[in-house]
């Protein structure tokens, strides 16, 4: 068990100093883009609380709420409402997500689980017909595949629990954002373009995100005046009105009837989603998952989330292992079997707690990663997909039981970071599922519903061995997001988290690797090529990676590979030795991220 070395913190010093001496940590304000928007940097270093995401109008709403004196949680929330503006098709208030606070008083770490639910009437046989699982698209693009959102009632749930500010004012500045407009990238087209086809088939997604008919331009001004108009409500009413009252009846009408183009030829499945459903969502506060990892302790979500027991049983399997001493191809190794192995447990153990016997406790037990990390060879890659273990009952070098392949997930969520002058942390993961969610905006209310209920499995993963994953009345999809903060002797000194579906889990563990045993800057290990293996019979590799040298050392030892053109969107913070504050985003996927310190060039 170790500490990070000082090499590492040195490193991230020395970074920290080159930064603000040269001015890449400028104030949010400084250098705007046309139209207002500020300028897009990957790192920022500075006082005062910081915040991280993959968006500056979002990350500058962030800011502000912290420089006016709201704490990591008021920002947070803002930051939030703000990517529901400009990253509409990955979140927004018709989705869901995992929230992990740290407190800086108590130096106790807290999570809220609002996961979107099933419907009360939701069988095991949901996405069923005669028997037959009907095509991921056909589940996807349908009222079928909508489940009662949790976003609002998560921000209700954190600002009564640790907040600050009242939501009315904290939905201001997206409020504005959303009337205002923002100014349209090159991913918001490529998005759009991506789901051009489902959108036009929706009228009212095809006048709010095609206008004309057309794409939007690179370089002009995206308004949506109905969702400044649903956060004016929220602000005025409460996040309950989105779960009573006119809101309400909108989505639930929406899923009970489709609104689809009469011309339209694509077959759109209604869901059963009840007006009760809305009023009898609730969030989950449970407690953390946490493991031990180099002397510090790593915490995030717990089921129904697969994403903190996923990462920590692969951290407490790499903790064996000096990966800081391998070279580059053996640490990829190690950590692809890593996660391999994880992933394999994953899918036989976990889902919703509250339906399942999910053996929490025993999945993070050093005494289960030994018996399974035992199964790792340095010259010799195992094959997927890859049988469980029996974290109740662990046999050394053994995988027990029927190997089963790992069911899809979609791969389009945000993150946000934040941290604040007290010291408090915020890493929170929110989404509507796939790019795009459900394809179906709710008429007048200018926001996306989720097509999260695609995340359950939609038939047993493998016949005659047990799926947690099924769905069923009310009940949480398993996902895989991973909000994560790291705490040093009680003090939180690092958040991450991603985007990506099911390739969270590894980004997550990949960056954390990469930073604490690699000794990379955050910012770079952020950036670094990845690379993840979901106990599939192949691991996917981004372009660095797939035309590295690396790739014949790793095939060599029986490694087998398919590209991906990019893995993930991570943000996060780090406390630096002298209390600054260091946040970082992605340098080039999506477009690049947007990490914005309080009071960049000093004290305030």
């Amino acid at each position: 068990m170790r500490r990070p070395t000082p090499r590492q913190l040195a490193l991230a010093a020395a970074l920290a100093g080159t930064l603000v001496s040269t001015g890449a940590a400028a104030p949010p304000s400084a250098s705007p883009q046309a139209g207002g928007t500020p300028a897009k940097v990957p790192v920022a270093v500075g006082y005062g609380g910081a915040v991280a995401t993959v968006d500056a109008d979002a990350s500058a709403a962030g800011i502000a709420v912290l420089r006016a004196g709201g704490n990591a949680v008021d920002a947070a929330v803002a930051t939030a409402a703000a990517l529901g503006v400009t990253e509409p098709y990955s979140a927004g208030i018709g989705g869901g997500g995992y929230f992990v606070y740290y407190d800086a008083r108590t130096r106790r770490v807290q999570t809220i689980d609002g996961r979107e639910t099933a419907p009360r009437t939701a069988t095991s046989e949901l996405f069923q017909e005669n028997g037959v699982p009907i095509p991921f698209e056909e589940g996807q693009t349908s009222g079928r595949s909508v489940g009662v959102p949790g976003t609002p009632a998560t921000w209700k749930s954190a600002l009564d629990a640790w907040g600050t500010r009242p939501l009315g004012q904290l939905l201001k500045p997206a409020e504005k954002l959303a009337r205002d407009g923002f100014t349209v990238d090159a991913t918001f087209r490529a998005q759009t373009e991506a789901n051009q086809a489902r959108f036009k088939d929706f009228p009212d997604t095809r006048r709010l995100f095609l206008p004309g008919g057309a794409l939007p331009v690179v370089g002009s001004t995206f308004k949506n005046p109905d969702l400044a108009d649903t956060y004016a409500e929220l602000g005025r009413k409460g996040a309950g009105a989105l779960y009573r009252g006119p809101i309400a009846e909108d989505i639930v009408n929406t899923v009970r009837k489709p609104p689809v183009d009469p011309a339209a030829t694509r077959k759109v499945r209604s869901g059963d989603l009840t007006a009760e459903d809305l009023r009898a969502y609730a969030t989950k506060r449970q407690e953390p998952t946490r493991v031990g990892y180099r002397g510090l302790d790593v915490y995030s979500m717990a089921p129904s989330s697969s994403g903190g027991t996923t990462v920590g049983e692969a951290l407490n399997i790499l903790e064996r292992t000096d990966l800081g001493s391998l070279s580059e191809a053996q640490y990829l190794h190690r950590f692809i079997e890593a996660s391999r192995i994880s992933f394999a447990d994953r899918g036989r153990w976990v889902g919703d707690p509250a339906f399942e016997q999910v053996p929490t406790h025993e999945l993070l037990s050093q005494r289960f990663a030994d018996a399974r990390g035992c199964l790792i060879s340095p010259d010799r890659a195992l094959k997927s997909p890859l049988p469980p273990g029996d974290p109740r009952a662990p046999q050394p070098c053994t995988a027990g039981g029927q190997a089963a392949p790992t069911t899809y997930e979609g791969e389009n969520t945000t993150h946000l970071t934040v941290a604040d002058r007290w010291g408090n942390v915020v890493s929170y993961t929110l989404t509507i599922e796939s790019t795009g969610g459900s394809a179906i905006t709710v008429p007048g209310r200018g926001f996306l519903l989720n097509n999260e209920l695609t995340d359950f499995s939609f038939a047993p993963a493998f016949p005659g061995v047990p799926d947690p994953n099924l769905p069923g009345p009310g009940k949480r999809p398993r996902s895989s997001m991973s909000p994560t903060i790291v705490l040093d002797h009680g003090r939180a000194v690092l958040a991450v988290g991603s985007p990506g579906g099911a390739t969270i889990i590894t980004t997550v563990l990949q960056t954390l690797t990469e930073h604490l045993d690699r000794g990379l800057p955050l910012v770079d290990a952020i950036a670094a090529p990845r690379a993840s293996q979901r106990n599939q019979a192949t691991t996917e590799l981004e372009p660095a990676l797939w035309n590295s040298p690396l790739r014949a050392e790793l095939e060599a030892v029986g490694q087998g590979f398919r590209q991906n053109p990019e893995i993930g969107a991570a943000t996060g913070v780090q406390r630096l030795p002298d209390g600054r504050w260091l946040a970082a985003a992605e340098t080039t996927r999506r477009g690049g991220g947007s990490a914005m310190t309080v009071h960049p060039h000093g004290r305030p």
